[in-house]
């Protein structure tokens, strides 16, 4: 059991998954800074200083915290789009590999001797 369990550690899938964790993570980091320190301050003056995260609704004794709902609305909206532009722009990479021209298939004997013979004749 426990040599299998060192085989799926160590397969590339599990320590990729690991890898694309810690970067959304960091990736996650940068949006939220985007949001909270760029994007919702603009959004807050062009409605005429409303703060979002701010925004509540008092019912008895609960809050609710609706201002920060949007936040996490317009987080997610961001890292969204953000995520599709890189995968957008890693497909249409993978694409142009793939579409280089291959190259020219090896001339068959048949296409060998007539280009000798094409040859000869342009002596002439």
């Amino acid at each position: 059991m426990w040599n299998e369990f060192k085989q799926f550690i160590s397969r590339g899938n599990v320590l990729d998954l690991a890898v694309a964790v810690v970067m959304g993570t960091a990736f996650s980091a940068i949006v939220n800074s985007l949001v909270n320190d760029v994007i919702m301050p603009i959004v807050g003056v062009i409605l005429g200083g409303l703060d979002f995260t701010g925004l509540a609704i008092q019912v008895n004794e609960a809050s609710i915290l609706y201002g920060n709902f949007i936040q996490a609305i317009i987080n997610f909206l961001i890292i969204a789009a953000s995520m599709f532009f890189v995968v957008k722009g890693a497909n249409s990479l993978m694409k142009k590999k793939e579409e280089a021209p291959a190259p020219p298939p090896a001339p068959s004997a048949e296409e060998k001797l007539l280009a000798e013979i094409r040859d000869l004749l342009k002596q002439r």
